[in-house]
């Protein structure tokens, strides 16, 4: 039989064909924004909240940190800052990328969700004003809060979160510069 010629419809795919193999799409196009204030400035005497909402729209009753869509034209970071005052009402002092992705996996979608995670520092009189997607909020210290995140994927998140942000003095690198007029 020539090489060229054509093999049936029904006949096996040659082995030295490849066939090509399913895939699963990531998609990145939201921010995990975790909300840390102190009563006090020096980190020595004021111990870190940590913000957490109760969903009322989505995920019904379940706490979570800011979470939000990347808007055309934003940065990841810029959509960090913009879902904080949306959802919370609050403008971060400082903020900073935790250097670490949540990510998984929705099987409706047969798609890896990945979102940038980030640390917010907000002062500790600004007053929590929640938009409709939630309808309670509560500080906590950082292991309340990880008793009340339903995902792994966000303790995971919390835990790096304490050990990097908060138990150790954050790396200067990973901050992220607010500039004026979007406090």
């Amino acid at each position: 039989m020539d090489s060229d010629q054509t093999v049936p419809p029904d006949s096996p795919p040659s082995p030295s064909k490849e066939v090509e193999p399913s895939r699963v799409p990531i998609i990145s196009n939201a921010v995990s924004v975790y909300l840390i204030k102190r009563e006090h400035k020096s980190p020595a005497v004021g111990a870190p909240k940590v913000l957490l909402m109760r969903r009322a729209d989505s995920l019904v009753g379940e706490w979570c940190q800011v979470a939000g869509r990347i808007e055309a034209g934003e940065t990841a970071w810029q959509a960090a800052l913009r879902e904080t005052a949306e959802e919370a009402g609050l403008t971060p002092e400082r903020l900073y990328s935790a250097d670490i992705c949540e990510q998984f996996y929705v099987p409706s979608q047969n798609a890896i969700w990945v979102f940038p995670v980030f640390v917010a520092f907000v002062p500790a009189n600004q007053n929590v004003v929640l938009n409709e997607e939630h309808d309670a909020y509560e500080w906590l210290n950082p292991d309340q809060a990880l008793d009340l995140l339903p995902y792994p994927g966000q303790r995971q998140s919390l835990r790096h979160i304490r050990d990097e942000f908060l138990v150790r003095t954050p790396c200067k690198w990973l901050e992220i510069q607010i500039p004026s007029g979007t406090e």
